[in-house]
């Protein structure tokens, strides 16, 4: 073997091994998963804007259940909770006097405050409807539906998430024969000190609409 046809094939190998070695960097890291939160992690921390204007961060009701809901004014499956059966403010109300924070995101991409403070106007909803059209906490959340419903125990961990309850539109899912509020169960629990006994449901409603 001559010493031209030794340089081409050194070469080659050459090429051949870095491109391998960029294949398999590619891979590996589209292989990383990405972190998610789930029942037992951390709550990400966050500040948003109240329709009001008021700045409302997670760390200020530190020690406190805190309750996240990811709504969507335009959601026919939101508009039926609150128009419809009231199934949120009535919830909140329930348990306002046990200490129990409930806060509204709205992820939506072209959701506004005065559209928030409408809606809130509109059902007597007596929490916070928080501001968050760029999506940066429903990522955070990788929150992907409304409503979509976490909380939050007093000690900063998902302690339930999910959707509110087993009837969409008021209608049970097939098979089920008992109407069940998750949230419900899962406050009372708490309260009461104890583990929530389902504290991961399949959520159902419209898809965020983040922004692109």
């Amino acid at each position: 073997m001559n010493r031209r046809t030794m340089f081409f094939l050194t070469a080659g190998l050459i090429v051949s091994l870095l491109v391998i070695g960029i294949s398999y960097a590619g891979d590996k890291s589209r292989e990383q998963p990405k972190d998610k939160v789930s029942v037992g992690s951390e709550a990400p921390q966050f500040t948003l804007t109240n329709y009001d204007g008021r700045n409302i961060s997670l760390a200020d009701f530190e020690g406190k259940i805190v309750v996240l809901e990811w709504l969507n004014y335009d959601c026919p499956f939101v508009k039926y909770h609150y128009e419809t059966a009231s199934t949120m403010v009535d919830l909140a109300n329930k348990y306002a006097d046990k200490g129990v924070v409930w806060l509204a995101i709205n992820s939506t991409n072209y959701a506004t405050a005065e559209a928030n403070k409408d809606f809130a106007k509109k059902n007597s909803i007596p929490y916070a409807i928080l501001d968050d059209h760029e999506g940066i906490v429903g990522h955070a959340y990788s929150a992907e539906h409304t409503p979509e419903l976490f909380i939050i125990n007093k000690t900063g961990q998902i302690a339930y998430h999910g959707a509110i309850d087993n009837a969409p539109f008021g209608k049970l899912n097939e098979g089920q024969t008992e109407k069940i509020n998750y949230v419900d169960n899962a406050l009372t629990e708490l309260l009461a000190g104890k583990n929530v006994s389902v504290p991961q449901t399949k959520p159902y409603g419209c898809t965020v609409k983040y922004a692109k």
